[in-house]
């Protein structure tokens, strides 16, 4: 059954852009915003808060219980985790990394995939993350896969960090990408990956703005493309 409107997927690694760009697309279109990433970091949030570590060997069973009692929703473009805005929180490295790490169990990523379909079932969404194009909605209507150098995303990363106080280096935070980077698109699950029909966009000379005009670009040369074949 189609759509009745429809889904944009974009993916990428961390700092390529997607976030910024995302939002300014929907924005543009009028659709709703979804950072399937921030929702990650709320099940970091509620498991640094219930002390689970990370290194438990029944660690898939303590966050399996964990969600069953989570509640995990977007107010516009803040994260709610159980009905307190958490949107303060998410930008904290080491939320960043806990949830890349939880992100490699089956039980947490079965849980947001079924929950990431549901929020974008009726389409009118722009959607973010690592796994959109291929695995949440591998048939979404658009698809674009956004990346950049490494040292380049790791400088946005580092400003970004900056800007808020964290006491961090460069070479830190480049080491923490590279980091990322292979454990998102060597795990087992939902690897990060370009989906074949996805259009790749390269950041690494392009600001936000430029981003959003490529993507709003494609998706209105295809609506018209459309409209014209049905007029004919």
């Amino acid at each position: 059954m189609k759509r009745p409107r429809p889904v944009v997927a974009i993916d990428g690694p961390v700092s390529s852009g997607k976030s910024t760009a995302a939002r300014g697309l929907a924005r543009a279109l009028g659709f709703v915003y979804l950072s399937t990433g921030a929702m990650y970091r709320a099940v970091a949030i509620k498991a640094r808060e219930m002390k689970i570590d990370p290194d438990a060997p029944d660690l898939e069973q303590r966050v399996g219980a964990m969600l069953d009692s989570a509640r995990i929703e977007f107010d516009g473009e803040r994260i709610m985790l159980d009905g307190r805005d958490v949107s303060h929180q998410i930008g904290d490295p080491a939320i960043g990394d806990l949830a890349s790490r939880l992100s490699t169990l089956a039980v947490v990523r079965g849980r947001m995939r079924d929950l990431q379909r549901a929020m974008g079932e009726r389409g009118g969404v722009v959607m973010e993350g690592r796994d959109i194009g291929t695995a949440i909605f591998p048939d979404a209507e658009f698809k674009f896969f956004l990346d950049a150098d490494v040292r380049v995303r790791a400088r946005r990363r580092f400003a970004e960090l900056a800007a808020k106080g964290v006491a961090t280096t460069f070479d830190e935070v480049l080491a923490q990408l590279v980091e990322r980077d292979r454990r998102d698109r060597e795990r087992e699950l939902a690897p990060l990956r370009r989906a074949e029909d996805a259009v790749l966009i390269d950041s690494t000379a392009m600001d936000a703005a430029q981003v959003v005009d490529v993507m709003k670009s494609r998706i209105d040369a295809a609506n018209h493309a459309v409209k014209g074949l049905k007029r004919g």
